[in-house]
């Protein structure tokens, strides 16, 4: 699939911010066959007085900005063209979870890819023992990663609502777990711990996915989103997979990839502080278009 990928997130300022600087990473990845980032540039308004593009450790591209100078308002807008392919289906040679350890072990790499830098707690994931043993609930020693990690997908996507405002971008995983409800950063933030726990790398990836309209009805401009899912090792004969349990599938042709991190913190479309004080309010709007060719 072809994709054009616009996307505009504005800032609004109760009282001029005098200054600020900004972590941007909003760009899709190049990732080999199954997606290629064609051309793509990510622009501000007003113009910062600095600004740095650089690649984040987990190879994610990032921007970094600064702004001297007083606004009342800022525009970040992404114009991108991905090309994104379903991988081809493969058996499962993924080991099991009881065997997954000793695979873990033999991998010498530190390298951004390696499955050491996802198996211990992150900066918004730590220890929670009710998630832990929720999941060896659904999780026998004897299942494969690959059925382990579906197993879960399919279980969050069974118990839990998804419900706009029951939590914010702050809420611990624990926390929204004990609710059953939240957005699509909750659901991926309560499989990477039950993986953990059980002993399986697992990472966050924040992208896009292209909505759909009901039936009958028009896409609304704007209307599509940055998601997030969940990629785990599956041992070193199948490497990373991808699912989504907010919907219940293996990320595909609809999932384009923005960034992998341990969780959240890694991989925040905008992070940043400013010089002011009193509220500000935000917009975000996002087109993902297939393009006929």
């Amino acid at each position: 699939m072809l994709y054009d990928i616009t996307m505009k997130i504005g800032y609004l300022y109760e009282v001029p911010a005098s200054g600020a600087r900004h972590m941007v990473r909003v760009l899709p990845l190049t990732l080999g066959p199954c997606q290629r980032l064609i051309a793509g540039t990510i622009s501000f308004d007003p113009q910062p007085q600095e600004r740095s593009d650089f690649v984040d450790f987990f190879k994610n591209p990032a921007v970094a900005v600064n702004f001297r100078r007083p606004h009342e308002k800022m525009e970040i807008r992404l114009q991108a063209r991905v090309q994104v392919e379903n991988p081809s289906p493969q058996a499962d040679f993924s080991p099991t979870v009881a065997k997954l350890g000793a695979e873990i072990s033999d991998c010498w790499s530190v390298e951004a890819e390696a499955p050491h830098h996802f198996i211990a707690d992150s900066p918004r994931l730590g220890p929670a023992p009710e998630i832990s043993a929720w999941a060896k609930t659904i999780v026998k020693p004897d299942m494969s990663i690959r059925e382990a990690a579906a197993a879960l997908c399919s279980r969050i996507h069974q118990d839990f609502k998804y419900l706009p405002g029951a939590t914010t971008v702050d809420t611990p995983a624990k926390e929204a777990f004990k609710l059953k409800k939240g957005v699509c950063q909750d659901f991926a933030h309560v499989m990477i711990v039950a993986l953990r726990s059980l002993g399986v790398p697992a990472g966050y990836v924040s992208g896009f996915l292209r909505t759909i309209p009901p039936p009958g009805k028009e896409r609304l401009e704007g209307a599509d989103a940055m998601h997030a899912w969940v990629r785990v090792w599956c041992g070193r004969a199948t490497g990373w997979m991808e699912w989504d349990p907010t919907n219940d599938i293996m990320a595909g042709s609809d999932h384009i990839r923005v960034g992998f991190g341990r969780d959240y913190s890694d991989v925040a479309p905008v992070i940043g502080v400013l010089k002011s004080y009193g509220s500000h309010s935000t917009t975000q709007a996002v087109d993902v278009i297939p393009v006929k060719v």
